[in-house]
């Protein structure tokens, strides 16, 4: 199965298939990573107001752009996440924030989440009331939704203020953490899934069935892994300070698993997440 470097979301924007996760990344660090892993050919980013590292993504990316008078802001897609959001004005107001953090580097934001579903149904509302108009306004693109499951989608839908869909929903994906029909379920309503943790936290690099496929391609275990997710249909977001991991965690469009592999390396009959586990919030 060939996969795109690009895919369309529901919202008309392009969004790169793969993606560097910032989780953990310092603020003293991050702009050295991420100026590296543009320089390595990344073209989209992945932080949180939790993370606490907006504005220092945000410079490693206008230092790149800066380099070279060819190189665009929609070059570069980048992506972050509202944590607390629990009444609209508390929404709006991370907004803001989450604004401020990258106005005076970038200008806008590609794409804004809901970073849970945590608040119960009111709070999700209000939030996503905020969001519409966030992109109303042209200060962001697009937006989305984290860890949701499907009663939280369902609940969305049915509201009577919904106008716009969320054109992603990032959850953990791996092959041991499929939620297959979860993600079947959100490409059925043109919501594309972005794979967090594709790499199970490392914890099933040294899987026999894995390393062997590895070896047959020459390629190491985590390509294999993102792959696998990109061949599923997903967007992983890898998470990597490491210049050579960097790298290689981008090297996975020249090979291509077969049905069988891709099977072999599956794991529907178990569920075995590595992060945080709230889909199945009220």
């Amino acid at each position: 199965m060939s996969v795109q470097k690009t895919i369309k979301l529901n919202s008309g924007y392009t969004i790169p298939t793969i993606g560097l996760g910032t989780w953990l990344i310092p603020s003293s660090a991050a702009p050295s990573v991420v100026y590296k892993a543009l320089e390595a050919g990344y073209r989209h980013f992945d932080t949180a107001i939790y993370y606490q590292n907006e504005r220092a993504v945000g410079e490693g990316i206008a230092k790149w752009l800066s380099e070279d008078s060819g190189r665009q802001r929609s070059d570069v897609f980048y992506t972050s996440k509202l944590w607390t959001f629990d009444t609209y004005a508390r929404a709006k107001k991370e907004i803001e924030a989450a604004l401020g953090e990258i106005d005076d580097t970038l200008g806008y934001i590609d794409l804004l989440l809901l970073h849970s579903p945590m608040g119960g149904p009111t709070a999700r509302r209000e939030a996503w009331r905020a969001l519409q108009e966030a992109v109303e306004s042209g200060k962001v693109k697009s937006i989305g939704i984290s860890s949701w499951g499907k009663h939280h989608i369902d609940n969305l839908y049915e509201w009577d203020g919904f106008k716009i869909e969320p054109a992603v929903n990032q959850i953990e994906v791996h092959p041991w953490c499929m939620r297959q029909e979860l993600t079947d379920y959100c490409k059925s309503k043109g919501i594309q899934i972005e794979a967090y943790s594709p790499l199970a936290h490392g914890e099933k690099l040294r899987d026999p069935t894995v390393v062997s496929i590895a070896k047959k391609y020459k390629v190491s275990s985590a390509q294999v892994l993102i792959r696998w997710n990109l061949q599923k249909g997903n967007i992983p977001l890898p998470k990597s300070s490491n210049i050579d991991r960097l790298r290689s965690n981008l090297e996975v469009y020249d090979f291509e698993l077969t049905p069988d592999e891709v099977e072999k390396i599956s794991h529907p009959e178990v569920h075995e997440p590595t992060d945080w586990e709230c889909t199945g919030m009220p």
